[in-house]
């Protein structure tokens, strides 16, 4: 599956992030991509990538949070013969694998001040040197950084480099939290169905409207991530083909009340995308009872679907001429539920 297409969202909130891949994508500059835990940081990165002139070269990415401190600057790199002891041969680094495409900096708040030094004269010249070594290196790589923490207040406590913050963060994308992204929730976790299902050979194809309700109203603290891996042990767990919220571990005292509706637009926009999501996984992709449930015509429905963006949900046995057809009415006039 083409990474772009990996990336579910049809809320303000993602189209204007998926604006800002298209544009950035173009460049060659560094990208900076802020966002809590688990709202698809790295993904967002990939899809730079491939949509980049540098799609034919490598994605590399590094998580410097997870690797200890004395070895992250020779992982990033990389080191001479005899640098330390157990260096017995020489061996290139994150950097240098990441020629002619992305590096990905994955929790580059964690960095140490000298390897902050070193990364911001890399981002200044492309050149560096591996640990124990005196060659300089030059290095053609663009460079993505992400993080969950706010450098800004980590400037201010001395903990990160404020040239360093303003070199990375030339381009800058904000991922927003799930319990942000409104429709998006209960699109994410039909494509998530699917997918878990077919890996686990199961047929479980819809969501009980009691799970629906649920998703709709929990405030998932772990977003996208969180999302994802309760649908798969979901689905590990359904004794049936619908998907309950027990088994998605759910407790009503889980979910607090939803957010609230900002304008009558987005209301509207809202309430028919859920009704389109729950609707289809009621009638676990049965198109015309799904229609005929919302009492409008197909040709409607098409158009609807692909007006939001949910042709993802549209059984892949339905005619092609059927949904370029609706493509095409979407295209003349909005139509409402």
């Amino acid at each position: 599956m083409d990474i772009v297409e990996e990336m579910v969202g049809t809320s303000s909130a993602m189209g204007a992030v998926f604006d800002l891949i298209r544009k950035v994508a173009t460049t060659d500059m560094p990208v900076l991509l802020t966002g809590e835990t688990g709202t698809g940081k790295e993904l967002t990165a990939q899809a730079i990538h491939v949509r980049s002139l540098r799609k034919c070269g490598p994605f590399i990415p590094i998580n410097c949070g997870a690797i200890p401190e004395t070895l992250l600057e020779s992982e990033l790199f990389g080191y001479e013969r005899g640098a330390f002891t157990g260096a017995v041969n020489q061996k290139k680094g994150k950097l240098e694998a990441a020629a002619g495409g992305t590096l990905l900096l994955d929790e580059v708040g964690d960095l140490l001040p000298a390897l902050q030094v070193k990364l911001l004269r890399f981002l200044q010249d492309g050149t560096f040197e591996r640990v124990g070594g005196q060659e300089t290196i030059r290095v053609d790589a663009r460079v993505i950084a992400a993080t969950n923490v706010d450098l800004k207040a980590a400037i201010v406590q001395n903990k990160f480099r404020e040239d360093l913050y303003y070199r990375l963060g030339v381009l800058h994308i904000h991922l927003p939290p799930l319990r942000e992204r409104g429709e998006d929730t209960l699109l994410m976790a039909m494509v998530f169905l699917r997918r878990a299902a077919t890996a686990a050979g199961k047929h479980v194809s819809s969501y009980t409207l009691e799970a629906v309700d649920a998703m709709r109203a929990y405030s998932w603290p772990g977003n996208v991530r969180e999302l994802s891996n309760r649908v798969r042990r979901a689905v590990v767990m359904a004794e049936g083909t619908e998907i309950t919220p027990q088994e998605l571990d759910l407790a009503k005292e889980d979910y607090p009340a939803a957010d609230s509706l900002h304008s009558l637009r987005a209301a509207q926009r809202r309430i028919e995308v859920e009704l389109l999501v729950r609707a289809i996984s009621l009638h676990h992709g049965n198109l015309t009872r799904v229609a005929r449930d919302l009492e409008v015509s197909r040709s409607t429905l098409y158009r609807k679907l692909h007006a939001y963006g949910l042709e993802k949900l549209i059984p892949s046995n339905t005619s092609s001429s059927v949904i370029a057809k609706a493509k095409r009415a979407s295209a003349v006039r909005p139509v409402v539920l």
